[in-house]
């Protein structure tokens, strides 16, 4: 039976030694900041597009995952005769998928699956970690794409930000637009939904917003197990960690982890975001 190759994007920020257990390969996402166009996760890491951020003059934007990078990771699986499943973010945040597709066609003879997350972060981490482990059983290549695309039913992430400037700048806002002008100390809760950053609602602190963003993580988990979580951050490690510990408490998951926001999300929504992605019923 042919090898699986799991493929994703540097957003999914899935944690290195999971990576390395099941073998899944990354496509950078890029950053352009100035003149450097800087590879997600390989030219810059987190922590260094963070400290620089906050130092720049210069906003840095960003780019997906080029053609010729996914055309990189196909090659040495379709000379070997591998079956690849590549799963990434959603379509409406980036034209990453549209990269994807065209490496594909290079290689018309090629049983290559390109499955579209409907989402970002360790939300889309989750999705990828259920195929890797699929295939890493040896569950068929069918099975394990039927399995990506279900995953999409049973994951999601909710997460507040500090301020609308970002996803307004960056044009990723969606729906959340409604929520710009805000007064002081309102503190919007998002998630993505449809592909889409949405607005759930707005609230006085972020204090009562990380409460309110716990109610509804347990909500959307409720009667589903086994729960997955992961707190992820910008800048606010601290935070994070307190929030996966209430959630902890709340949904008794039999997994979690702490991540980073890639950098190439952080820059649309900022420093001082935090948030949870759950996987529940799979």
């Amino acid at each position: 039976m042919p090898k699986i190759a799991i493929i994703t994007d540097s957003t999914a920020t899935i944690p290195d030694e999971l990576v390395a257990q099941y073998g899944i390969e990354v496509a950078p996402q890029v950053l352009i900041w100035g003149e450097e166009s800087l590879r997600d996760g390989v030219d810059i890491t987190p922590a260094e597009f963070y400290d620089r951020l906050v130092r720049s003059d210069v906003i840095p934007t960003t780019s997906q995952a080029t053609v010729g990078a996914f055309k990189e990771l196909f090659e040495p699986h379709v000379r070997a005769g591998d079956h690849v499943l590549a799963i990434l973010l959603s379509d409406k945040l980036s034209g990453t998928i549209q990269s994807a597709e065209q490496a594909k066609a290079m290689f018309p003879q090629a049983t290559i699956e390109i499955v579209n997350s409907n989402t970002i972060a360790m939300s889309l981490g989750f999705q990828v970690l259920l195929a890797a482990r699929a295939a890493a059983e040896g569950k068929p290549f069918e099975e394990v794409v039927a399995l990506a695309r279900q995953a999409r039913d049973h994951t999601g992430v909710i997460f507040v930000v500090d301020t609308l400037d970002y996803l307004h700048r960056g044009g990723r806002i969606g729906g959340a637009s409604r929520l710009l002008g805000s007064a002081l100390n309102i503190k919007p809760l998002l998630e993505v939904t449809g592909g889409r950053v949405e607005p759930i609602e707005r609230v006085r602190t972020k204090a009562k917003a990380k409460k309110r963003l716990l109610q509804l993580v347990e909500e959307r988990v409720e009667g589903r197990s086994p729960v997955r979580l992961a707190a992820l951050h910008i800048a606010a490690e601290e935070e994070a960690r307190e929030l996966l510990s209430e959630a902890v408490g709340r949904c008794d998951p039999q997994e979690t982890y702490i991540t980073t926001v890639s950098p190439v999300v952080g820059v649309h929504v900022g420093p001082g975001t935090v948030g949870i992605a759950y996987c529940a019923g799979l």
